[in-house]
């Protein structure tokens, strides 16, 4: 019964009187009503919505193909699928991401938002499913075990190229100051302590280094998730689908989305295995300590700024003291290490999630989709507040790296190769002792000739192969 204002749905479990307003319909409404969990909501997550509408569009073309559903509901689906893509309905998803039911409530939730946008095209009333049924028109040859996680593997694809982007904005940062800082020599650090020479530049281009190795690996992990389960229905079996409709709907998909899909050889092992999905988490976890590890080593290059190594200045963002008049905090490198953290902590719990899969089918998915979806929005954003705020406005300080250089025992590992392990070590040893430096005493003991002391103690040969 409808009125003005009010319908009234009925399900497996009785009925409902829902706003008219709404295009979800009574299952939404119950996974609402059963799920206040966090504060993640499908409407957050543009790009799981636009992936759910993805696939819908591809099984309904599929399912017309094989004259399973008629031109006219196929076209309404299909039209419907593409305004959702468009993001004109995201208000209509308010479901908690975190959910039991394995994403049923997210798939009922695309289901009737679609039936209801058809209906209303089609001039009916909203939840006159007679005409356009959530579940036998728009679910048809479907379920929640196939729809879900190829969804879910989409949506990590189109957050893919904003965050892939963001990467390489970074790195082509990190690139540029390496150029810019490729003259400057200051001194290496392993265990923290000294080491030997190298150019700031080399340091910076290390960080680029590192980046490029990931951007590659992310794009190559994404490569897994374009094997998907679709066609499978409940646990694989294809139950309640025509032959080939499986390979229809995913070249369908294929088509729809751009991207090369293709169905999983073993569609029962595919619909309960979250191995893509681990390894694609550790991935960004990678991203991420690498991330920190850059964050970590840039508080400690610009560390002071008199008392410390201060051999970089990091941008000043805001003030760093309630109490302490002038002092600037590294806030940037801070944030983007937490951020990692976060990242850490997801990955345990998509990790968690995936071993708890039974049988079957994996019910714990919502929690994978949602913490993967997580973790790629923070680590975009993270990224280009790296570049924007930090990295693109370092600078060095050529005066202290020389300084520090000098007043180093560093170089001595560059006479191992005249005066040998042993002889050069006692020099090390002495030099500390008697706070000498290490020429005096090679002189003093006449070691090294003068024109061997020059050669050898060119720092700047000294960054790279004799």
């Amino acid at each position: 019964m409808t009125t003005k204002n009010t319908r009234i749905e009925h399900d497996l479990l009785g009925s409902m009187t829902l706003s008219n307003e709404h295009y979800y319909g009574i299952q939404t409404q119950r996974a609402i009503d059963n799920f206040q969990l966090s504060p993640n909501k499908l409407q957050d997550y543009p790009e799981l919505i636009q992936a759910l509408a993805m696939v819908k569009h591809a099984c309904a073309q599929a399912n017309e193909q094989l004259n399973l559903l008629s031109h006219e509901k196929a076209q309404a689906i299909t039209s419907a699928a593409k305004q959702v893509i468009a993001g004109n309905f995201n208000d209509s998803f308010p479901i908690d991401m975190i959910q039991g039911g394995a994403g049923t409530s997210t798939n009922m939730n695309i289901n009737e938002v679609i039936a209801n946008i058809a209906l209303t095209d089609m001039g009916h009333e909203k939840g006159q499913y007679q005409f356009m049924h959530p579940n036998s028109d728009v679910n048809m040859s479907q379920s929640t075990n196939d729809v879900y996680p190829s969804a879910v593997r989409l949506s990590i694809l189109l957050k893919q190229a904003p965050l892939l982007a963001a990467v390489t904005e970074l790195m082509d940062a990190f690139d540029n100051k390496a150029e810019q800082f490729s003259d400057i020599i200051k001194l290496a650090r392993t265990q923290l302590q000294d080491a030997v020479p190298m150019t700031l530049g080399q340091e910076f281009k290390g960080f680029a280094s590192t980046l490029k190795e990931d951007i590659r690996l992310l794009e190559s992990m994404g490569e897994l998730l374009k094997e998907v389960n679709l066609g499978g229905t409940a646990v694989g079996t294809g139950i309640n689908t025509q032959k080939g409709y499986a390979n229809l709907a995913v070249n369908a998909l294929a088509d729809i989305t751009d991207m090369q899909f293709s169905l999983a050889e073993d569609l029962v092992e595919a619909s309960s295995d979250m191995g893509a999905f681990v390894i694609y988490s550790a991935t960004l976890k990678r991203l991420a300590i690498k991330l920190s590890k850059i964050a970590n080593d840039l508080r400690l290059l610009s560390m002071g700024p008199r008392a410390g190594l201060s051999e970089i200045n990091l941008p000043a963002r805001q003030p760093g003291s309630s109490i302490m008049p002038g002092k600037v905090n590294p806030v940037i490198p801070e944030a983007v290490s937490q951020c990692a953290y976060q990242v850490t902590g997801n990955d345990v719990a998509v990790s968690m999630a995936a071993e708890a899969g039974q049988l079957q089918l994996n019910a714990m998915e919502p929690l994978i989709a949602v913490n993967i979806l997580e973790s790629m929005s923070i680590l975009t954003k993270a990224s280009t507040m790296f570049t924007k705020l930090c990295v693109q406005d370092i600078s060095a300080n050529e005066a202290r790296c020389k300084d520090l250089l000098d007043n180093s025992l560093g170089l001595v590992t560059a006479l191992n190769p005249y005066l040998g392990y042993e002889v050069s070590s006692q020099l090390a040893k002495t030099a500390l002792t008697t706070n000498t430096s290490l020429i005096d005493l090679i002189r003093e003991q006449q070691l090294l000739t003068e024109q061997q002391l020059t050669d050898i103690f060119q720092v700047s040969k000294m960054t790279q192969p004799s």
